[in-house]
């Protein structure tokens, strides 16, 4: 028996992996959703893309791939999550190696130690709700620095206020062979941020055979909100992007 240690250096460490248990469910209970939502709000803009596109929040690898197809640029996707990152890594795998060979995962958060100038368009998808506000604020100098001047930032925005009430969804149940797969999400307001809780189950023909449950917090932030703070770090709306999910802007100025 011996015991492998991966060390990393300080400034690129990955921080501690949250989506052990979600990284599991998430392709089988939200991928159908999930790729459709992602060619309505990024096809055209990585479609576009001539240097590069920066995927901020990989996951599982929706965008990543999306990019691949819609482009001929290359691809950088920024995953620290160990547990997403393997299944995106898998994903990558499968692909041609001519495909393969114009993407570069970066296993850890962007502010940290991330690429410089690679990339013309950048996206951040399902994932800006998540970081807590001085995260965040320290990430929009990190895509400042990953884009060339004149690349634009594509971001699904996160919930623009707290909830009123507790909110649940039931994920459609999936089946795998003999088992069933489902989930649930329940949001709750808690003081100043929205815990998320999600629950996942796996039956068989005698009934429930595995429960998992991982909680994770998102902080609301508007529209308003969100364009004030990249503005400080030169970026600007940039026009005929009118989702009503998404916030479009440009690295117009110095950053």
């Amino acid at each position: 028996m011996h015991t492998v240690v991966t060390r990393a250096p300080a400034a690129v460490r990955p921080a501690p992996d949250a989506y052990a248990v979600t990284a599991e469910f998430y392709d089988i209970l939200q991928a159908e959703a999930d790729a459709a939502r992602v060619r309505r709000l990024y096809r055209r803009a990585v479609a576009s893309a001539r240097l590069g596109v920066l995927d901020i929040g990989a996951g599982t690898g929706r965008v990543t791939l999306m990019s691949l197809a819609e482009s001929r640029a290359d691809v950088h996707a920024v995953e620290p999550s160990r547990a997403m990152r393997g299944a995106l890594l898998t994903r990558l795998a499968a692909l041609p190696a001519r495909q393969r060979e114009r993407v570069t995962v970066h296993p850890y958060p962007l502010d940290r130690a991330g690429p410089a100038a690679v990339a013309d368009v950048a996206v951040c998808h399902n994932m800006v709700g998540c970081l807590p506000p001085a995260a965040r604020e320290s990430l929009w100098p990190g895509i400042g620095t990953a884009l060339v001047s004149g690349g634009s930032l594509f971001l699904q925005l996160p919930p623009d206020r707290m909830p009123a009430r507790t909110l649940v969804r039931l994920l459609p149940e999936q089946r795998v062979g003999a088992h069933t797969y489902g989930g649930r999400l329940t949001m709750s307001p808690a003081g100043y941020r929205i815990r998320t809780r999600a629950d996942y189950w796996v039956r068989g023909a005698q009934g429930v055979l595995r429960e998992h449950t991982e909680t994770f917090w998102m902080w609301p932030a508007s529209r308003a909100r969100l364009t004030g703070e990249l503005a400080r770090y030169g970026f600007v709306p940039l026009p005929g992007h009118d989702e009503p999910e998404l916030l479009a802007v440009t690295l117009a100025g110095p950053h």
